[in-house]
C-alpha cells in the first residue's frame, strides 16, 4: 500500500519568525504614531519582529538568530511588496529605472535579514539574561 506523503509543518524557527512578524504589526503602528516618525510595517517587521522572534525562539529553545533572520526576510519581502503595489503602477518605467529597482530590491532582500538577525540575537540575549537572573530553565547554548 502506498502512503500519501504528508507535508511537514513549518520549522520551529519559521514559527517563531511568523509569531514575531505578526506581533510586530501593532508595535510598528504605535511607533508610527510618534511625532516625526516615518516607520513602515516592513521595517517594523525587520526590527521589532526580529526582536520578538528572537525572544520567542529563546523561550522555546530554538536558535534565536535563525528566527530573527527569517523575520527580517519576511519584513523585507513585505516592504518590497508594498512598494510594488503602491508605487509601481503610478510611475513611468524606462529600462534604467527597472534595472535600478531590480538591483535595489535585491539589496533589500539581502540586507533586511541581517537587521532581523541582529535584532533576533538581541531578543534572545534579553530573554536568556532575564531567565538566568530568575533561575528559569532556558536553553543557554
Amino acid at each position: 500500500m502506498v502512503s500519501i506523503p504528508r507535508f511537514s509543518a513549518l520549522s520551529p524557527a519559521w514559527n517563531a519568525a511568523l509569531v514575531g512578524a505578526i506581533a510586530s504589526i501593532p508595535v510598528s503602528t504605535l511607533v508610527n504614531w510618534l511625532p516625526d516618525s516615518e516607520a513602515t510595517v516592513g521595517a517594523g517587521m525587520m526590527l521589532f519582529g526580529g526582536f520578538i522572534a528572537g525572544a520567542v525562539a529563546a523561550v522555546r529553545s530554538v536558535d534565536s538568530d535563525a528566527a530573527g533572520l527569517r523575520a527580517g526576510f519576511l519584513g523585507g519581502g513585505l516592504e518590497l511588496l508594498i512598494f510594488t503595489v503602491t508605487t509601481a503602477p503610478t510611475a513611468a518605467w524606462p529600462l534604467s529605472r527597472v534595472a535600478f529597482f531590480a538591483v535595489a530590491g535585491g539589496a533589500i532582500l539581502c540586507l533586511a535579514p541581517l537587521f532581523g538577525l541582529g535584532c533576533g540575537r538581541i531578543g534572545g540575549w534579553v530573554v536568556q539574561t532575564i531567565a538566568s537572573r530568575r533561575n528559569l530553565p532556558v536553553n543557554t547554548s
